[in-house]
């Protein structure tokens, strides 16, 4: 009989031992499981910053390659203009003389410098050339306007609307030019720009000012 009990109490104590070692395992399948999905977010989170900076980094390149390595063709311009020695002739025997006082400006909009080279502005009246003046080689900075000042002798005789023009009060004059040069990026990049100046204005006889300068 006692044989029989201590029988049955063995089955009893390994049914026992069974689930304790039941309950161990489960719960090292969970740490497990707990790892590997830790593991995996911080796979997931490494990779959505590494898409992260290289988004940025290619919004950062396209906007260094529209805005400071862009090439933008810099501006010559007539920004101001007097007259000087003024000496008009009657309508009926027409001429005119004079020096125009001019304020040249070359605007460089560039992240890098504009060399140009020596330049001729020619003036104009009714198409034939009536003055010529050069502008020295010579340079704008980044991101900045030069400005000089010339003095152009002007000469208009043997005319046949001139006379008209001295009864009128006005005398139109146009000035062109091209000026070639180069613009140096970062001092990098070095490319070639032509800026082409093309100014209207009018001398004002009474006065002996000039007015209505525009440029195109």
């Amino acid at each position: 009989m006692a044989e029989k009990e201590q029988q049955s109490a063995h089955p009893a104590n390994g049914n026992g031992n069974g689930y304790a070692r039941s309950g161990g395992d489960t719960e090292a399948a969970a740490a497990a499981l707990d790892a590997r999905e830790l593991r995996k977010k911080k796979r997931t989170k490494c990779f959505l910053y590494v898409v992260l900076f290289v988004i940025f980094q290619t919004g950062v390149i396209t906007l260094f390659a529209l805005t400071v390595m862009k090439v933008r063709t810099p501006k010559f311009r007539v920004s101001d203009a007097s007259v000087t020695n003024f000496n008009a002739g009657a309508p009926a025997n027409p001429s005119l003389r004079a020096t125009v006082n001019a304020l040249f400006t070359v605007k460089n909009t560039n992240f890098g410098r504009y060399k140009y080279r020596n330049t001729t502005v020619d003036l104009f009246y009714k198409e034939v050339k009536v003055g010529e003046v050069l502008v020295p080689n010579s340079r704008a900075n980044w991101r900045s306007t030069r400005k000089f000042n010339v003095d152009v002798d002007l000469n208009i005789v043997g005319s046949p609307q001139l006379g008209s023009d001295l009864s009128a009060g006005v005398v139109p004059i146009t000035s062109r030019a091209q000026m070639r040069g180069r613009v140096e990026l970062m001092f990098i990049m070095k490319k070639n720009r032509a800026t082409n100046m093309d100014c209207s204005m009018d001398i004002v006889i009474a006065t002996q000012t000039i007015r209505n300068i525009v440029c195109k």
